[in-house]
């Protein structure tokens, strides 16, 4: 990494991330060949749950509630000093049809997972991907078909997903750091799959559909030369759950690497904090990184949300991270459609309080995550 990137250390964290098992920590991933970054990458999201979690904020460095494509702006730098640990986006639309229309987005897009790979941070992308059957967005699940038009050999549907994923496919291949290195990312496709709201939800497909659909997925990435991905699985989880809730149309094992949870449970710790227990079992059980990859209260106004709603159930859980959703760009304030602080919010203070403790990352926190944890490897 870039100098930048390796100044990690600070006043509130001043020493590097190593687990507390004794001896070697072996860990798997769906795929063998990834690049020595992207492996390093995973040991470190299972050595930093060990001392603390990485907070995430959605399209944090390409908009904010009152700013859009500043050079170098942040809802979080200019609330607390510093960047997130973690730069969550969208990629569907370097994807489906949106690539020829957002140019100048994706373009941004772009250079912001370029900004946040050298200043050291963590990246995650989720795919809000258009409707290939019926050319609906991804929200549009007035067809059970898709999926089953997907794995079927030869159908039109499927042509059309595949050029899509090889548009990835090239994404990825030819995103690169300062350091002339594959910036890895954290991939979440098909998130909160136990809905009923998308294509590739829970009204729309077969449990062997949507298992068949993440494998094919997984397995078209990397025989295209994909190996920079680690690959997230994200129930959404907004009540109280049980450990075969987050198993729900699990793809095996061999198939997932990051155990996510959106979890919109508004301002409710009892359910939080159940849901961070049985995932916390889970990650420690199947010795995969877990954490909280969406979630937050739209246009939420509890001073101290930061710290009862989201640090203290956070605490010792063993999360990797958690990422808010996006603050929309509204200069005039005229909606509500905010996740996280921002200058002038009600929550400034107690997101400062939270920025200070020990068991919270953020940008300037990390060690080198491009660097493998000490004492972890991949088989």
């Amino acid at each position: 990494m870039i100098a930048a990137a390796l100044l990690w250390s600070c006043d509130k964290k001043n020493d590097p991330v190593n687990p507390v098992e004794t001896g070697e920590v072996v860990l798997s991933m769906a795929d063998p060949s990834a690049t020595a970054e992207t492996k390093a990458l995973y040991t470190n999201l299972w050595a930093i749950r060990e001392k603390g979690w990485m907070f995430g904020h959605h399209d944090d460095l390409m908009y904010g509630r009152k700013w859009y494509g500043n050079e170098g702006g942040s809802d979080t730098k200019a609330v607390c000093g510093d960047y997130p640990a973690v730069y969550a986006l969208d990629l569907s639309s370097f994807m489906d049809e949106r690539s020829e229309s957002e140019v100048e987005e994706n373009a941004l897009r772009v250079k912001c997972m370029k900004e946040a790979y050298n200043r050291g941070m963590v990246i995650t992308a989720c795919l809000h991907l258009n409707n290939p059957l019926t050319g609906g967005d991804a929200w549009d699940n007035s067809n059970n078909q898709v999926v089953a038009e997907i794995l079927t050999e030869g159908s039109a549907t499927r042509t059309k997903f595949n050029s899509w994923l090889d548009r990835l496919s090239r994404l990825a291949q030819n995103l690169k750091g300062a350091d002339g290195k594959l910036i890895p990312i954290i991939i979440r496709p098909f998130h909160e799959h136990t809905q009923k709201w998308s294509w590739w939800g829970s009204t729309c497909t077969t449990e062997q559909q949507f298992i068949a659909l993440w494998q094919y997925f997984v397995n078209y990435m990397k025989a295209s030369g994909v190996h920079n991905f680690i690959y997230a699985i994200s129930p959404q989880m907004d009540s109280a759950k049980i450990e075969s809730d987050f198993l729900y149309r699990w793809p095996g094992d061999e198939y997932v690497d990051f155990i996510g949870m959106d979890c919109y449970q508004g301002i409710n710790n009892n359910i939080f904090v159940n849901n961070l227990k049985v995932l916390s079992k889970l990650s420690t059980d199947k010795k995969k990184p877990a954490g909280v990859t969406e979630t937050g209260v739209e246009g939420f106004k509890q001073a101290d949300y930061w710290i009862t709603n989201i640090a203290a159930p956070m605490a010792g859980r063993k999360m990797s991270l958690l990422v808010t959703w996006r603050n929309k760009f509204d200069p005039l304030e005229q909606g509500s459609h905010y996740f996280s602080v921002y200058p002038g919010h009600v929550s400034e203070k107690a997101f400062v309080t939270m920025y200070e403790r020990a068991d919270t990352f953020f940008c300037n926190d990390l060690p080198d995550m491009y660097v493998p944890a000490e004492n972890i490897s991949i088989k």
